[in-house]
C-alpha cells in the first residue's frame, strides 16, 4: 500500500538535471512540456476542489 502513495517521481520529475550525453529533439521537449502543464493543471484543479470542499 505504502508503494501507491509514493510521489517522488512526480515531484522530482520538475527539477531533473538535463543529462548531456542523451540527445533531445523538439518532439521529446514538446512531450515533456505538455507533461509538466497538465501535471500543474490537475494539482491546481485538485488543490482548487479541496479548498472549495473545506469552505463549504
Amino acid at each position: 500500500m505504502k508503494g501507491l502513495f509514493d510521489f517522488s517521481e512526480v515531484a522530482t520529475y520538475f527539477f531533473r538535471k538535463k543529462d548531456p550525453n542523451r540527445k533531445t529533439n523538439f518532439n521529446l521537449r514538446t512531450m515533456h512540456t505538455i507533461n509538466k502543464v497538465s501535471m500543474l493543471m490537475f494539482l491546481f484543479g485538485l488543490i482548487y476542489l479541496i479548498f472549495k470542499w473545506v469552505a463549504h
